[in-house]
């Protein structure tokens, strides 16, 4: 049974099937061939017999043939008998026709009253004549005798000799014979075959593509693999053959294989983030003492060194000034830097959504009053407490407000934000009517050091997506150019514990 599951065992007991079906179709089609040639031969005999008989009778006997054949103890000379003899003709010892079926070779009688007869010679219409060796001399006065004449007729004779008292006469028989149903008898077994072999084939062409099927899948799939997608999978079916393992096993495959490389992207990652940690943390140490220095150096001018004159203290306090905001904004960036590449744990804790929304938005509310930017906070009825870690969430919508603010610029716009509860999470909306973002960019707005600002570090989104993981939430974008973009946060609703 284990060999029938296999499938070089299916295989072949389909190929011996095909064959015994293939053999006893073709005898049952050979049985039903000769047994209509038999049939054939049956009727054709007893038409001979039945022609000979009559014409046997119609020697002995005063009356002619065609009067015969009508009497009722004449039952062998039947319908079927009858469609098939075309003529029964009588030939006397002089070679003259003494009786036949057929008015235009019977004998007449002419006006004085005396019987004619048409010799045997003067019909040049008959048939040709079978087995005429066996007539011995007497087959030159037929005029049939040659088998090439008259080959174009479908009929054939048959001459019998009958030893009388007045000699030997001859019975000969006209057959009907179709010779197109003798063509087609000839060629139906050859029609069979063709088309039992072109069933076979057919059946055989089904089998090899069925079973070559999951081959040419293999191959394809294999080529995809070869050319890095790892995605792919083979259709498995129901197969519990040698194809139906060899497939499960490629699939097995490609998913470790796609395993195996999310793992190293993922280790490439980390250590790309471990190495860039260790190094920012050292380099951002050396460039803060100096900035540390030069801001103090700085309001320690502004207080100390300040010019008299009006005019001149004015700019002073204006270059200044830019110094500290550009000293602080270098500070913000490293600031930036290592929060996205130190290890980060949250004090995970039941928090007020809407109430780190507010703090957040606090820090562009200026911006937005001076750029005419409306701002609306909408929350549904009964929005559970979130857990998560308020100094973490404020980073995340301090970075997600500032990017809506500046998206919009100085032309005005709206800045929304609506928090819902979503099964076992909380939904916070944040949508402007800014500029949009690019759909090229949409997969990329995550990735860190990516930015489309000049000045923008291209680490604000990129320490959202991090702290939104370690909350255990999700974060998707929709965005259309010219129209804005909506950011959808889901973070997991707190606990009653």
């Amino acid at each position: 049974m284990n060999f029938l599951n296999t499938f070089r065992g299916r295989l072949l007991v389909i190929l011996a099937f095909l064959l015994i079906a293939t053999l006893g179709v073709q005898f049952y089609l050979n049985l039903v061939t000769q047994a209509e040639n038999s049939d054939l031969s049956e009727a054709q005999t007893r038409a001979l017999v039945a022609g000979i008989t009559i014409g046997s009778n119609g020697i002995t006997s005063s009356e002619y043939m065609d009067e015969l054949i009508k009497r009722d103890d004449r039952t062998f000379f039947d319908e079927a008998v009858a469609a098939r003899i075309k003529d029964v003709i009588i030939i006397d010892n002089n070679w003259s026709i003494n009786d036949s079926l057929n008015p235009e070779y019977a004998p007449r009688t002419d006006d004085s009253g005396v019987a004619v007869y048409k010799k045997l010679s003067e019909l040049t219409n008959l048939p040709p004549l079978m087995e005429g060796k066996r007539l011995g001399n007497d087959l030159a006065n037929f005029p049939n005798h040659k088998t090439d004449n008259n080959k174009s007729l479908n009929d054939e004779a048959h001459a019998v000799p009958i030893e009388t008292s007045k000699g030997r006469w001859y019975v000969m028989v006209l057959l009907k014979n179709d010779k197109s149903r003798a063509a087609w008898r000839a060629a139906q077994p050859l029609v069979y075959t063709l088309g039992v072999l072109l069933v076979s084939s057919l059946i055989t062409f089904w089998l090899v593509w069925r079973f070559s099927r999951p081959i040419t899948d293999l191959s394809d799939a294999a080529r995809r693999v070869a050319d890095g997608d790892l995605s792919v999978r083979v259709p498995n079916g129901s197969r519990h053959n040698e194809l139906g393992r060899l497939t499960q096993n490629f699939n097995e495959m490609t998913a470790e294989l796609a395993k195996k490389r999310d793992l190293e992207a993922q280790l490439q990652q980390a250590e790309k983030s471990a190495v860039v940690g260790r190094l920012g943390s050292a380099i951002a140490h050396e460039i803060r003492n100096p900035l540390n220095y030069i801001n103090l150096t700085l309001d320690h001018l502004r207080s100390k060194y300040a010019p008299e004159d009006d005019e001149k203290r004015a700019k002073f306090e204006k270059l200044t000034s830019q110094l500290k905001d550009e000293v602080a904004r270098i500070n913000s960036q490293i600031s930036d830097f290592l929060n996205y590449s130190r290890p980060a744990t949250a004090n995970l804790r039941s928090v007020d959504a809407r109430q780190i929304v507010e703090d957040s938005l606090r820090i562009v509310e200026a911006q937005a009053a001076e750029n005419d930017i409306k701002i609306s906070v909408v929350e549904h009825e009964n929005v559970p407490q979130i857990m998560g870690d308020p100094e973490f969430l404020r980073s995340v919508f301090n970075n997600l407000f500032i990017n809506a603010v500046q998206s919009m610029g100085s032309s005005g716009g709206q800045l929304s934000v609506k928090i819902s509860p979503d099964h076992e999470f909380v939904r916070l909306e944040i949508t402007d009517t800014g500029a949009g973002i690019p759909a090229e960019n949409i997969s990329k707005i995550f990735e860190p050091y990516f930015s489309t600002k000049d000045t923008g570090t291209g680490l604000g989104l990129a320490i959202v997506h991090k702290i939104i993981d370690i909350h255990n939430g999700t974060i998707e974008v929709d965005s259309t150019v010219g129209e804005g973009t909506r950011f959808t946060v889901k973070l997991p609703k707190a606990t009653d514990d």
